[in-house]
């Protein structure tokens, strides 16, 4: 049941944070908006360790795995605050919803699991005509849009990296150390490299970037990333990635009613390909007995 209410917390969070994400950057840029996230978020973090009593190992499986945190907390998320400024927030989550395909592949090698067959591959052509759809959209709109998707692709890529080498180095370490670890690693990363490339303190602050910023840290990084490792680590990699399958269009759908973001018939043909892709590669949404599997705690 724990796991079960995790999993739907999760869709919840990832439907939101693509706007959040947008409107964090909008004034004091986007590196300063990703950096604010990931200092709050490890700030909120560390007393949660302390509350919880819990120690960081720092055993060569629990190093393995902050870096592995640490590529999707700095790595991906970074990617994904520069392409903000770019495209529209809804694109972020659909070019995401890629996100379970791309796992499939990396677990085939990395984890040995079956993942490979002649409808998953007709899943990953449905996947990448869509794709090709939204890139013709963003080509419409500008050379740099078409960069925001390939950067958020990019970013989908190294999640996907980053739930793997979890997986694969099996540490089973509580998600608030596995957190906090990573972010012990990223922020540093964030703040040499906002020093390196920005280094100036915003004159402005809206109040939407102000209230998006402490979104982000306080509940989509403590609360969101301890959420996703804590599922991580009783479901498999793929089977994680299925929250995608749920928060592409929650995210077009609120990008278009609260910031005005246009739906055009690319962008939804673009987002149904995506979205069928994702069906056919796994089989069907997931029926009764399939959601009580999937949600199921493991011991």
């Amino acid at each position: 049941m724990r796991v079960a209410l995790a999993f739907f917390a999760l869709v919840l969070l990832w439907s939101t944070t693509p706007l959040a994400i947008k409107w964090s950057g909008e004034g004091p840029g986007y590196l300063f908006g990703a950096m604010g996230r990931m200092v709050i978020g490890l700030a909120c973090m560390l007393p949660v360790l302390l509350v919880m009593r819990q120690k960081l190992p720092l055993t060569a499986k629990a190093l393995s795995t902050y870096l592995a945190v640490a590529l999707q907390i700095y790595g991906a998320m970074l990617s994904t605050y520069w392409a903000a400024q770019f495209i529209p927030s809804g694109w972020i989550s659909v070019i995401f919803g890629l996100t379970p395909m791309m796992t499939a592949l990396m677990a085939a090698v990395w984890l040995t699991e079956k993942s490979l067959s002649p409808t998953k591959i007709s899943a990953y052509l449905i996947g990448f005509s869509g794709l090709m759809v939204m890139f013709g959209s963003a080509l419409e709109i500008g050379r740099e849009s078409a960069l925001g998707i390939a950067a958020v692709m990019f970013s989908a890529f190294l999640q996907s990296a980053s739930s793997v080498w979890i997986k694969r180095v099996n540490s089973q370490l509580p998600a608030v150390c596995q957190v906090t670890g990573g972010l012990l690693i990223a922020v540093p990363l964030y703040l040499a490299t906002w020093f390196g490339m920005d280094g100036q303190w915003p004159e402005t602050l809206p109040v939407t970037s102000l209230v998006s910023i402490i979104y982000l840290g306080a509940i989509a990084t403590t609360v969101g990333f301890a959420l996703y490792y804590y599922v991580l680590t009783h479901l498999p990699a793929t089977q994680v990635a299925l929250i995608t399958l749920l928060t592409p269009i929650l995210s077009l759908l609120l990008g278009n009613a609260v910031n005005h973001e246009p739906l055009s018939s690319k962008v939804l043909t673009g987002t149904a390909l995506i979205m069928s892709a994702l069906l056919l590669h796994q089989g069907s949404l997931p029926g009764r007995k399939r959601q009580k599997a999937l949600l199921k705690k493991r011991v």
